[in-house]
């Protein structure tokens, strides 16, 4: 990099090597924005920029990395002017707002810079029948659109071509990963109008930070990770796993590091932006390392200590859109005492259910679970307000119901309560099956609808507190209202004692 200033002053040499590579084109039309030694991480992004072997790529770093500088501005005019010859960049922000300003960073850019200006220009800056705005570049062209998540593209062209690149930087926020529906409308957005509007050759790159554990960026992760999506997935943290940091040419000690933490001032900030944990603003009540899995469950006979099946039902009384969901998690259950094992079974239920078709289905699962020759699981409602009325539909429809009795406990609570047995690994859950339902518990108090996870709560606590079980609860103090705080908080009054 010594002799960058005789490259620069070479015009035929500076494009030739620009053309090629990526890293140089960004230190000499970029330069002005290199203000400290570049880091071995960022030399990686560079070069997974330059790999088109990589068709989806996902790249999370901390916050000031430069990720969207090299990503975001860099690129989308290196793939057009470089080797790879990309004619329709497509660059995605959250809001139109958003998604103009990375233009207009573009665009002042290609202003400003006279270097890249004569070389790239010159350009055009248009509105066109999606409502998109584009830099277009006649020298080669192609063209650069900005949309948003608000905006649909689909069938969106520039002339015979369809997005060669896409870039989607910051898709989402805080706001927006708190509840399923709205990560869900993320995620259909980018499968079913993103990603088809680019052809077989389309490159996608994603760029963001880890803002939750079902967020889209960490749905696209794991998608690449269990070999659904063909792709590569960076994390860059600012402290590696050794506690060292990635970028000391910015960082050149820990007073550096920490003059940055006390600017930031929140600790849930720097962890999130800066170490890429995902930090939740709420207490956890079952924290997802406490899941267990199972591959499949024992035999259902004396060999196995087999003594139960059992589901309960939260129910709705509403189909219409926006209402709660009527849930139904069920379980087989093994041993007695300290060796109680329940096996959470797969494919909970979780639909919009009037009262009749909630008893119907109810039937209907009592029905499934039921095998010759062994009696017919337990049906567990809670014994409240309107819900009566379902545990006596049930009972003249000679099925076996258990009457759920909460004690005036909320539904943190019940959890709360349930979560030991998590911990404990006395809950066992479906490798495949039940996303949804771990989704609720180690998200409880963020989600939307937590009905699964008010059904398994119920659940668990009706198992465990059954004659036979003889479950042992946590050695504590027996001071009243010792269980007052903390995780298990209510939990003498649940299981009708006061510690």
């Amino acid at each position: 990099m010594n002799n960058l200033p005789e490259i620069i002053k070479n015009q035929k040499l500076r494009r030739n090597l620009t053309q090629e590579s990526h890293f140089y084109f960004f230190h000499i039309y970029f330069g002005h924005y290199v203000r400290y030694e570049t880091a071995d991480f960022q030399k990686e992004i560079f070069k997974l920029t330059e790999d088109e072997n990589i068709q989806t790529l996902g790249v999370v770093a901390f916050r000031g990395s430069a990720k969207s500088t090299i990503v975001n501005m860099s690129y989308p005019i290196w793939s057009i002017l470089g080797k790879q010859q990309k004619k329709f960049v497509l660059i995605l922000g959250q809001t139109q707002q958003q998604a103009r300003q990375h233009l207009k960073n573009l665009k002042d850019e290609l202003e400003s810079n006279k270097l890249l200006k004569d070389d790239l220009g010159p350009f055009e800056e248009q509105e066109d029948e999606w409502h998109a705005y584009s830099l277009v570049l006649p020298k080669y062209g192609a063209r650069i659109t900005a949309a948003s998540s608000e905006q649909s593209i689909r069938g969106i062209r520039h002339q015979a071509y369809r997005p060669d690149l896409i870039i989607g930087d910051d898709l989402e926020d805080l706001a927006s990963v708190k509840t399923r529906e709205s990560r869900d409308k993320t995620f259909q957005w980018l499968t079913s109008e993103v990603i088809p509007a680019g052809d077989r050759k389309t490159r996608l790159i994603l760029i963001g930070n880890l803002l939750h554990e079902d967020s889209l960026l960490m749905r696209i992760k794991h998608l690449i990770k269990d070999g659904e999506l063909h792709g590569v997935f960076r994390e860059y943290p600012l402290l590696n796993e050794k506690g060292h940091c990635i970028w000391p040419g910015k960082y050149p000690d820990k007073k550096a590091i920490e003059a940055d933490k006390k600017r930031v001032g929140s600790i849930k900030a720097w962890h999130r932006e800066y170490l890429l944990n995902i930090v939740d603003d709420n207490e956890k009540v079952i924290h997802r390392e406490w899941i267990k899995y199972y591959s499949q469950t024992p035999k259902k006979n004396k060999s196995s200590n087999y003594r139960f099946t059992a589901f309960a039902i939260d129910p709705a009384i509403s189909e219409r859109d926006g209402a709660d969901y009527t849930a139904m998690v069920a379980a087989h259950v093994y041993g007695y005492g300290d060796d109680v094992v329940i096996y959470i079974l797969p494919n909970p239920v979780c639909k919009r259910l009037t009262f009749l078709k909630t008893v119907s289905q109810a039937l209907l699962l009592s029905s499934q679970l039921t095998t010759e020759g062994q009696r017919k699981p337990q049906i567990i409602v809670e014994d409240v307000a309107y819900q009566r009325s379902l545990i006596e539909q049930l009972k003249a429809k000679r099925v076996n119901v258990k009457a759920f009795k909460p004690g005036g406990q909320d539904k943190r609570a019940r959890l709360s309560a349930a979560s030991y047995f998590v911990q404990n690994g006395q809950v066992l859950f479906p490798k495949k099956g039940a996303e949804k339902l771990t989704q609720q518990l180690v998200n409880f108090g963020m989600e939307r609808h937590d009905d699964l996870a008010d059904a398994f709560a119920m659940l668990i606590l009706e198992i465990t507190r059954q004659k036979g079980s003889g479950v042992r609860l946590p050695t504590c103090d027996r001071t009243p209202g010792k269980f007052n705080n903390g995780p298990w908080r209510g939990l003498g009054n649940i299981w009708g004692k006061q510690f």
